[in-house]
């Protein structure tokens, strides 16, 4: 009998150890699955993070709050009470194959719960973390910036065009009308950014009108374009004379304006201040010298001339438009003018007084090539029926306006600022 009850004994001894040995082989099991699930999901995380922080590319505070944004919503949050996760950012990345600043490392990390090792080691976390680099986003400068801060900064109409070739257009209206193409009129760029949140709608974008499928649509930017304004010229407004063509009155004649030519005072060396100044008025032929123009208080208007251009020269010019001076291009115009390509105002071609809000007019069947930027932040630019604008530079502007057949093409000789397109890749 005694030998018996050893025996039960033996054998209830065997079953509790085999019970034991299977619950602890269970439970490691468990920890094991719970561990390579949690491993999954930090590369998910880390991925997501990387991408997120690599469209914000540029901006170390965005890039951050990017990564930890996605990583919370990949379960990983670096907020939570217990076991908060951490999501580090190296720009560039620390290890592997794409150390340079046009990638973006991520490396998210967080304390897993046990349960097999918390209670054989007090072991009771385990830190799982994954790592992953991404491609910076594609970026887009920008060459039309159009800073009305409410209404429709941009509109076209009846088949008009609007084009930015190989850059973007940022419109800092936060309207929901902020952008309006109707009417079979059609934009074409790289980039269309704007601080509205809701403009890109069937209603805005209506009756056969399109934004071409390569345009990448940006809703919601944070920051507004605001490029800075080169300082005014120095000029004496006691040496502002009349404009030459009252010294013309039959028309047709033939004579130069600007530094240097008769019936103008020039200013320190390479400056003239007019009151008006009126290009090609009664079919006369007009050389533009090279120089600065300001226009003070009146109209710099280009006429239409029978059989030629409007302007003759034009060659390294820059135009100031002050105390409410007007541009207007008259129906047919033909104007062809390029900018200067040193000094201060290398680059710009007209500049509009940040004081100054009447619409620059570009009328009806005229055609403008303007080799340099137009910087006009408070004034509407207006392109009516059937004109052709190139401008080879930037367009700063309240707001734009094409009309019944106009069409503008604009290119980024500068960048008035670069707008990011969110189109980041994994790269390991």
């Amino acid at each position: 009998m005694q030998q018996d009850r050893e025996s039960g004994q033996t054998t209830l001894l065997m079953a509790l150890f085999l019970g034991t040995f299977l619950f602890a082989f269970v439970a490691l099991g468990v920890d094991l699955g719970y561990m390579f699930r949690a491993k999954r999901m930090a590369q998910a995380a880390a991925d997501a993070a990387a991408l997120a922080a690599a469209e914000e590319a540029g901006d170390s505070t965005a890039e951050q709050n990017a990564a930890e944004a996605i990583a919370r919503l990949n379960g990983f949050d670096t907020q939570a009470t217990l076991n908060p996760a951490t999501v580090k950012l190296n720009s560039p990345p620390t290890a592997g194959n794409y150390k340079t600043s046009a990638y973006i490392e991520a490396i998210v990390s967080k304390p897993i719960p046990t349960f097999f090792m918390g209670a054989v080691n007090h072991k009771a976390t385990v830190v799982v973390a994954a790592r992953a680099v991404a491609a910076s986003g594609m970026t887009s400068p920008t060459c039309v910036c159009l800073q009305g801060g409410t209404g429709q900064d941009l509109y076209l109409d009846n088949n008009s065009t609007l084009t930015a070739t190989g850059c973007g257009i940022t419109v800092d209206s936060s309207s929901s009308n902020a952008v309006g193409v109707v009417n079979n009129s059609t934009v074409s760029a790289q980039s269309i950014g704007s601080i509205s949140t809701n403009w890109y709608n069937s209603s805005n974008i209506s009756n056969n009108a399109s934004i071409s499928s390569s345009t990448k649509i940006v809703q919601g930017i944070s920051t507004a374009c605001k490029p800075s304004m080169p300082a005014a010229p120095a000029y004496n407004t006691s040496q502002c004379t009349a404009d030459p063509v009252n010294n013309h009155p039959n028309g047709g004649s033939t004579y130069s304006v600007g530094p240097g030519s008769a019936n103008s005072t020039t200013q320190n060396g390479d400056l003239v201040c007019y009151s008006s100044l009126e290009v090609g008025k009664n079919n006369n032929s007009v050389t533009l010298n090279s120089g600065i123009y300001v226009i003070n208080g009146g109209i710099l208007r280009f006429y239409s001339k029978n059989g030629g251009y409007s302007n003759y020269g034009g060659n390294g010019v820059y135009f100031y438009l002050t105390n409410g001076a007007t541009l207007t291009i008259d129906q047919g115009a033909i104007v062809n003018l390029t900018a200067t390509t040193s000094g201060t105002y290398s680059g710009i071609l007209l500049q509009q007084d940040t004081a100054d809000t009447n619409t620059m007019t570009i009328e009806e069947g005229s055609y403008a090539t303007f080799n340099g930027g137009i910087y006009a932040p408070d004034a509407a630019i207006a392109i009516q029926s059937g004109s052709g604008s190139t401008v080879n530079g930037p367009v700063v502007a309240k707001s734009l306006s094409i009309d019944e057949g106009g069409s503008l093409t604009s290119t980024p000789v500068s960048n008035l600022g670069t707008m990011n397109l969110s189109v980041a890749k994994i790269a390991e």
